[in-house]
C-alpha cells in the first residue's frame, strides 16, 4: 500500500520529509545523464582504437546519444502529461541504466552504437520531465531555487566529466565508464520510487503521428545544420532540410487542430513563453558559438596546451555553477526578464573580451573573461526556465519542460554549426569571428529577454507582478 502522500497529486510542493529524497533523485538523475555526455568525448579515440573502428565511424558513440536525446524529448514529454511524469522518468531511468550494462560489455562498435542510442532515449526520459517534476515537487515560492539547483547540478557535471573520465581510464578501461552507471542508477531507482510524486493525468491519447513527424523534423533538421557546417554535399543538405520542412508543415498544422499538442503550439501563443524560448534558443546558440571556438582560439593564436585550454575554460561552468542558484534566489523577488537581460549582456561583454585579448595575455587576464561569462549565462538560464515553467498551466508541465529542452537542442546545434563555418573560414581570425557573432546572439537573446518586462509582457504572464504569479500559479 502506497502512503497517502504518493497517491494524490499536491497542491504546493510534497511534504518536507518526500521532498528532500525526491530533490536528490532529480539531481542525481541529471548527474549521470550530463557526465555520460560529456566523459565519452576524452575516451573516443581509445575507444575506436580498441574496436579497430575508424574515427568518423566512432563519431556516432556520440551522435547516436545525441540524435536519440533530440527526438524523443517532446514526444517523451507529452506521454509524461499522459501517463505520469514520474513513470516516463522511472522507465528512462531504468532503460538507461540497462543500456549502459550494455554499453560496457559491448565489443564491437555496432553494438556499442546501438546501446548508446538506447542510453540516449532513457536520458530523454530523465531530460523531458524532470522540470515538470520539478514544479511539483518544490512549493510554487520555491520553483526558482529548484530550478536553479538543477543548473548548478548539470553545469558542475558537465565541469568535472572530462576529470570523471581520466579518473577512471587512469585505473581501469573504458568499459567502467559504463559500468559506474549501473549501481547508480539502481540507488537512483530505489529513490525515485519511494518520492517522486505522483500527478494527475491527462485525459487525452498519445498522437503517435505527431511523434514520428516531430522526430522527422528535429532530427533531420539537426542533422541538415550539422551536415551545412561540416561541408556535407550541397544535394545532401538541401534534401535533409526540405524533408525536416515538410514534416515540420504537416506537424504545425496537426498541432493547430489539436487540444493538446505534443509540440506545445499552444505554449508558444503565451508571449512571455515565445520570448523565453527565443531567448534560451539564442543564449545557448551563444554559449555553444563560443565553447565550440574558444579551444581553437587559444591553441592557434597562443599555442596553448590542450592541459591549459582544459584549465582555462574550466572557469566558466564553475562559475555558472556558482551563479545559477543565486539567481534561482533573486528571481522570486525581481524581474526574470531584467535578470535574464542582465547576465546576457554580461555574457555578451565576456565574449567581447575575450576576442580583443592582448597577444600576450597572463592567466588572470583569461580567466576574469571565463568566469564573466560563466556568471552571465547562469544569471540567464535559472530565471528564464523558471519563466517559461511557471507561465504555463500545470497540466501542461510536460509540454513547457520538452520545449525547454528542444529550445537547447536547437541552440546549442546552431551555434556549433556556425563555429564551424566561422572556422572554415580561417583558423585563426575565424576563432574571433565566432566569438564576437556569440556576443550578438546574446545581446539579441538580452533583448527578447527585456521585452518580458514591458507592459505587454507582464499582462502576457498572466499577473502585475511576480509574487501574484506565483501564488496563482
Amino acid at each position: 500500500m502506497l502512503p497517502a502522500s504518493l497517491t494524490t497529486e499536491h497542491a504546493d510542493g510534497l511534504p518536507s520529509a518526500q521532498r528532500y529524497p525526491a530533490i536528490l533523485t532529480i539531481a542525481l538523475g541529471l548527474v549521470m545523464a550530463v557526465i555520460d555526455g560529456a566523459i565519452i568525448n576524452v575516451a573516443l579515440p581509445t575507444i575506436a582504437k580498441d574496436l579497430n573502428a575508424s574515427p568518423a565511424l566512432s563519431i556516432w558513440i556520440i551522435n547516436g546519444y545525441q540524435l536519440a536525446i533530440t527526438i524523443s524529448l517532446l514526444p517523451l514529454a507529452s506521454l509524461g502529461e499522459i501517463v505520469g511524469y514520474r513513470r516516463v522518468y522511472l522507465a528512462g531511468l531504468a532503460l538507461f541504466t540497462s543500456a549502459s550494462a550494455i554499453c560496457a560489455l559491448s565489443h564491437t562498435l555496432l553494438l556499442l552504437t546501438i546501446a548508446r542510442i538506447l542510453q540516449g532515449f532513457g536520458a530523454a526520459g530523465l531530460l523531458s520531465v524532470n522540470t515538470a517534476l520539478v514544479r511539483f515537487i518544490y512549493p510554487r515560492a520555491q520553483l526558482g531555487r529548484g530550478l536553479g539547483l538543477n543548473v548548478m547540478v548539470v553545469a558542475t557535471s558537465s565541469a568535472v566529466g572530462p576529470t570523471v573520465a581520466a579518473g577512471i581510464m587512469s585505473i581501469a578501461t573504458w568499459p567502467y565508464l559504463f559500468a559506474v552507471n549501473v549501481p547508480l542508477g539502481l540507488l537512483i531507482l530505489m529513490l525515485g520510487a519511494r518520492s517522486l510524486p505522483h500527478t494527475k493525468p491527462a485525459a487525452h491519447k498519445f498522437d503517435w503521428p505527431s511523434a514520428v513527424l516531430s522526430a522527422i523534423t528535429f532530427g533531420l533538421g539537426i542533422a541538415a545544420i550539422d551536415s551545412a557546417g561540416h561541408g556535407a554535399a550541397l544535394p545532401v543538405c538541401l534534401a535533409e532540410f526540405f524533408v525536416a520542412a515538410v514534416a515540420c508543415v504537416l506537424l504545425v498544422y496537426r498541432q493547430t487542430h489539436t487540444v493538446s499538442p505534443l509540440l506545445p503550439v499552444d505554449l508558444l501563443r503565451i508571449p512571455v513563453v515565445a520570448l523565453s524560448v527565443g531567448t534560451s534558443i539564442t543564449s545557448f546558440c551563444s554559449q555553444m558559438l563560443a565553447l565550440t571556438a574558444i579551444p581553437f582560439y587559444f591553441a592557434n593564436r597562443f599555442g596553448y596546451s590542450a592541459v591549459e585550454i582544459g584549465l582555462m575554460v574550466t572557469p566558466w561552468p564553475i562559475a555558472i555553477a556558482i551563479a545559477a542558484p543565486v539567481a534561482g534566489l533573486l528571481v522570486e523577488r525581481y524581474s526574470a526578464g531584467l535578470l535574464c537581460g542582465v547576465g546576457l549582456v554580461l555574457l555578451a561583454t565576456g565574449l567581447s573580451a575575450l576576442a580583443m585579448i592582448s597577444e600576450h595575455p597572463a592567466l588572470l587576464d583569461v580567466v576574469w573573461r571565463m568566469l564573466l561569462c560563466g556568471a552571465g549565462f547562469g544569471m540567464f538560464q535559472t530565471p528564464n526556465n523558471r519563466t517559461m515553467i511557471a507561465a504555463t498551466p500545470r497540466e501542461r508541465s510536460g509540454g513547457a519542460s520538452g520545449m525547454q529542452g528542444i529550445a537547447r537542442a536547437l541552440g546549442m546545434t546552431t551555434g556549433a554549426t556556425l563555429a564551424a563555418l566561422c572556422l572554415d573560414r580561417d583558423p585563426t581570425s575565424g576563432t574571433q569571428l565566432a566569438l564576437f557573432t556569440g556576443a550578438g546572439f546574446a545581446l539579441l537573446g538580452a533583448t527578447l529577454s527585456v521585452l518580458r518586462i514591458s507592459p505587454a509582457g507582464r499582462r502576457a504572464a498572466g499577473s502585475t507582478s511576480e509574487g501574484q504569479r506565483l501564488r496563482g500559479d
